[in-house]
């Protein structure tokens, strides 16, 4: 493994520099990012590594997943950060292109990625369009990278859901791996909007995954999922976490938990301050 990280720009170079690779029988694995890179997405990385001769690692913030009213500006982008933290990771292959590589036609007229059913519910009824924008870049980036695995976090269930069915309808030839959600010692996700939280939202904030850990045993100790719904809202919300949504589901098609389910997840988003948190937990009902 290389302790040089390669920087490329454009995707011709990229899928030139790939190729050499590849002719030398190394297999490539890949982590998209939108970069302001913390431990979890280097345990991405690492994740990768275990499986694969080479990792690239995208650094891309999208703005055809971004709604009106989110923070596409204000975006944390720390580039020569993150080239630190890549090459301290024994990362290959770096990918930095700008907007107009991506879309270079713009994106109002760009071909676009629609999975449905599965984007319809939880983050998508709160973000109208957001996964329609992912799985067109994701689907843009693994053709252009043709890796033999992406590695892709748990923290965003759904979207992980998304691009696994997107990849297997689109016959990609590209593995989908899930890598198990990156924690802070006191339970928070890790994530990227986690640094705008204050010292006091940040106290507050393990409170989401404890909850969504109090609703799972109340699921299996027989308690109906809407009642439990009902319980874990008014309980964020009393804490101060503004509930976005706090929904049961079943894990394989994200509708609501159903008694024939034997594979749930909770999947949860709430506000402090701003600053919006996600997190889940799936577990088997019969367990």
């Amino acid at each position: 493994m290389t302790v040089s990280l390669k920087t490329c720009t454009y995707i011709a170079e990229l899928r030139d520099a790939l190729a050499k690779e590849r002719q030398q029988g190394k297999t490539i694995g890949f982590v998209p990012t939108m970069g302001n890179l913390h431990d979890g997405h280097l345990s991405l990385v690492e994740e990768a590594q275990k499986h694969v001769d080479v990792v690239v690692v995208s650094i891309f913030v999208n703005p055809l997943q971004f709604g009106a009213n989110e923070d596409l500006d204000s975006y944390p982008r720390t580039l020569a950060a993150d080239k630190d933290k890549l090459i301290a990771q024994h990362t290959d292959f770096l990918f930095t292109p700008v907007v107009e590589e991506i879309y270079p036609h713009g994106m109002e007229t760009h071909t676009k990625v629609v999975v449905p059913e599965l984007g319809s519910h939880h983050c998508g009824s709160s973000r109208p369009g957001h996964f329609d924008g992912v799985s067109t870049v994701v689907t843009k980036l693994l053709n252009i990278v043709g890796a033999d695995i992406a590695v892709f976090g748990q923290k965003d269930f759904q979207q992980l859901s998304i691009i696994r069915k997107m990849a297997d309808d689109l016959c990609l030839p590209t593995r989908i791996h899930g890598a198990p959600t990156h924690r802070a010692d006191d339970g928070l996700a890790l994530s990227s909007r986690n640094q705008y939280m204050n010292d006091e939202q940040r106290a507050l904030a393990p409170n989401l995954y404890r909850i969504i850990g109090e609703s799972k045993q109340q699921v299996l100790d027989g308690t109906a999922p809407n009642d439990v719904e009902q319980w874990a809202r008014g309980t964020l919300n009393a804490l101060g976490l503004t509930v976005d949504y706090f929904n049961i589901a079943d894990a394989r098609t994200l509708e609501p938990l159903s008694p024939a389910s034997s594979e749930a997840v909770i999947l949860a988003a709430s506000f402090l301050g701003n600053t919006r948190l996600i997190d889940n937990l799936a577990f088997s009902t019969t367990a």
